[in-house]
């Protein structure tokens, strides 16, 4: 593996004639998640555009991207007042109403309202970060690493990157906090110099019946009918410092809100979005496209599938676990959905093939005939060479046990399956001749005391399954030992007799009793869990094992792959945007339906009489009274447009999760709605972007109004925000 290593000396000495050699072209229309610093080189003039866009990210000053903010939860969200004020998803603050909720109050179903900012509710273990500042350092990071190789050339980016972020620390102002994170494997160094705020209390939440209209069914879905949005506000010290709650405290005062828009949207409208979306890779090979369609991504919707089947289970007779389950359990399914839809459009879009021929193309052109073509350059041959081979060569090891070592490596996962994973850390933690530390205690007191058996059989249940069904050349020997080759019934017995050691009334139930393991001999251990024994003292050499390929595959892929992004840039003549990694982005599109299979056609726009159209009166259609009502009196307010108020509208902006919360702006750059999900047909984001099928899907912004002023009797909260109507010219704060 060691000529790999040295092909990464050559590839950085590729950088920079890589970024000086290519310009920034879109190659998809409408696709990428660009960083700020992009913006400028974009074609947003000509895309419809009407401000300057330094007014969008300026990093000399105030700008749009200002106000945009990142919750400590992973969404996204914005300030739309001078006081504070925070608008994002329903479902992004839903874990705040959750944990304030009780059987006699329960904000999660009920929503929440402040009438005025002395009674409005901390939300729980939350807080938002801002991006004060955001450079492309790579120059910087890179400098002095000519000439060197392997651990050489990694101990100087190291030792660059350490400097840099010290020397920028000392800079920054007080509780700013500066990190440099490396992008598309180190492609892109970027510098982030970040703040946090502490206190965060809900101001205003819509009930679920609203928030959380259509529930998992709409999930995904278009047509869509949901007012999924919530008003958070803020707070920080007297002197203006992050602070935890505290009565003394102030609202935050930013440096930058949004202007809201009142004309509303059509078809075909200029559309922009800036968040903090989670994590793309599309810059893959086609094996590594392989191997998430047609093993990561189903393992992970049947294991989420067991999971949520248990929560439901646990609930089903406790109105109180019922409430405090809700969270996870739609936390849970939202993944479910995800990884399902990634799978299918992955699938429709022939990805792997895609992919396939696109490295073939690759492989064309690095080889080109320079005497059939006089532009080939034959320097690409000694570049590129061996590049596909390389890759090749490193993943068929890797990917030989895929299945395999990701399901052995999930197991057992400690959310899940507390008792067991605590048990497997007990008698590895035995067989060494050691004792539970006092740090590791209260964990697992909390852990297995806390747990739900219902969830937790549920879960092992799937795992022992999964075992069994294992490829022939992947099995899981000592399970194939301990379970007699049996199949069918036969081997659940079998599997249930094994689960009765550990889940049994014999068993150790309480967290007492599995901390008491710990300061068991390991015969003592041995005699009185003998399969429990065998069968972590097996699954911890396959988890050794599988770690093991992990790191030698990572330390080998991760040039190879900065190689495979610098060929293909070079090859199209362009420089790509970095992949999303939760960090400040931006994208850009119109409003525009689509066309999800023959015959079928998806217009871009839906309304109140939708959301009533719906209506079952039974979760999750169950459409409250009083919004019914204003829609049979058309009482909307200033709200309405005809007959009806909008509800949600899609655009063809490139999102991905994370990006729930985010402003969606139009082309003057104020807010006309909040992007909180994208639709099934264009999943499978993460790794690539399908222009005829992927969309965002948008609260409309008169819909928030709608709902806060004429439905929840909370309009004291619009008034301290910027309302613009160009149609009477009428700025209103």
């Amino acid at each position: 593996m060691k000529p790999i290593h040295r092909q990464f000396t050559a590839l950085m000495l590729l950088i920079a004639f890589v970024a000086t050699s290519v310009v920034p072209t879109v190659a998809v229309p409408d696709e990428g998640m660009y960083t700020p610093d992009q913006i400028a080189r974009l074609p947003l003039k000509e895309r419809g555009l009407k401000i300057n866009p330094l007014d969008l990210y300026n990093p000399n000053g105030p700008d749009i991207s200002d106000a945009v903010v990142r919750l400590s939860i992973g969404c996204s969200a914005e300030f739309v007042s001078p006081k504070g004020l925070i608008l994002t998803n329903h479902h992004c603050a839903f874990d705040a109403l959750v944990s304030a909720s009780s059987p006699g109050s329960d904000y999660a179903k009920d929503g929440f309202k402040a009438d005025s900012m002395a009674q409005e509710m901390p939300a729980k273990n939350y807080g938002i970060f801002i991006t004060n500042r955001v450079e492309d350092v790579t120059a910087k990071v890179t400098a002095g690493t000519e000439g060197l190789n392997d651990t050489a050339l990694v101990a100087k980016i190291r030792e660059n990157t350490e400097n840099l972020t010290k020397a920028e620390q000392a800079k920054a102002p007080e509780g700013a906090t500066i990190r440099i994170q490396s992008l598309n494997n180190g492609f892109f160094h970027y510098l982030y110099e970040t703040q946090q705020i502490q206190d965060v209390r809900v101001v205003y939440a819509p009930p679920k019946s609203i928030g959380y209209f259509g529930g998992d069914p709409d999930n995904f879905e278009w047509s869509r009918h949901t007012g999924d949005f919530t008003f958070l506000r803020a707070y920080v010290s007297p002197e203006g410092k992050s602070a935890p709650y505290s009565e003394k405290n102030v609202p935050y005062v930013p440096k930058k809100f949004l202007s809201i828009s009142v004309d509303g949207i059509k078809e075909n409208d200029f559309t922009m979005v800036f968040g903090y979306p989670g994590g793309t890779t599309r810059y893959r090979e086609s094996q590594a496209i392989e191997y998430a369609q047609n093993i990561n991504y189903p393992f992970l919707v049947d294991y989420l599938t067991a999971w949520i089947n248990g929560l439901v289970k646990a609930g089903e007779n406790d109105e109180a676990k019922r409430i405090a389950l809700q969270g996870e359990i739609f936390s849970l399914s939202n993944g479910q959905k995800l990884y399902g839809g990634h799978v299918s459009a992955m699938k429709r879009a022939n990805l792997v093939a895609q992919k396939k021929k696109e490295e073939a193309d690759l492989d064309a052109w690095i080889n080109e005939n320079p005497q059939r073509n006089p532009k080939a350059d034959p320097r690409r041959a000694e570049r590129y060479g061996t590049l596909l081979a390389d890759i090749a060569n490193v993943s068929e090891p890797f990917y030989k046990y895929g299945a395999r070592d990701r399901l052995l490596r999930t197991l057992p996962n400690p959310n899940a399956m507390p008792l067991l994973a605590w048990l497997y850390d007990a008698v590895t933690t035995v067989k060494k001749g050691e004792t539970l530390p006092d740090q590791k205690r209260a964990a697992l007191m909390a852990q297995v005391g806390n747990r739900e058996p219902v969830v937790e059989a549920e879960v092992a249940r799937y795992f022992f399954k999964a075992i069994s069904e294992l490829p022939a050349d992947q099995k899981f020997q000592t399970a194939e030992y301990m379970f007699g080759g049996k199949t069918g019934q036969a081997r659940r017995d079998a599997e249930s007799r094994f689960m009765e050691e550990i889940y049994g009334p014999n068993g150790p139930d309480a967290a007492e009793e599995v901390a008491a393991i710990y300061s068991m001999s390991y015969p003592e251990l041995k005699a009185r869990y003998a399969d429990l024994v065998v069968f972590a003292e097996a699954l911890e050499a396959e988890r050794a094992g599988a770690t093991r390929r992990g790191g030698e595959f990572a330390m080998d892929i991760d040039p190879l792959r900065l190689k495979f992004q610098q060929a293909k840039a070079e090859m199209k003549g362009t420089r790509p945007y970095p992949d999303a990694n939760s960090t400040l982005r931006f994208s850009y599109g119109n409003v525009k339906g689509y066309t999800p299979r023959e015959a079928l056609e998806y217009s871009p726009i839906t309304t109140l009489k939708g959301v009533i159209e719906k209506d079952t009166g039974v979760e999750p259609f169950d459409v409250p009274a009083k919004l019914k009502e204003l829609q049979a009196a058309k009482d909307f307010g200033r709200w309405g447009v005809g007959d009806s108020v909008p509800v949600n509208f899609l655009t063809t902006n490139d999102i991905i999760g994370g990006n729930s919360g985010s402003p969606v702006l139009n082309a003057n750059g104020e807010q006309i709605g909040i992007a909180f999900d994208g639709n099934y047909e264009g999943l499978g984001n993460d790794m690539f972007f399908d222009p005829r099928f992927g969309r965002t899907i948008v609260v409309d912004i008169r819909y928030v109004l709608f709902v806060t002023e004429k439905f929840g009797g909370a309009g004291w909260i619009l008034d301290e925000m910027v309302l613009v109507d160009s149609r009477t010219k009428r700025k209103k704060k």
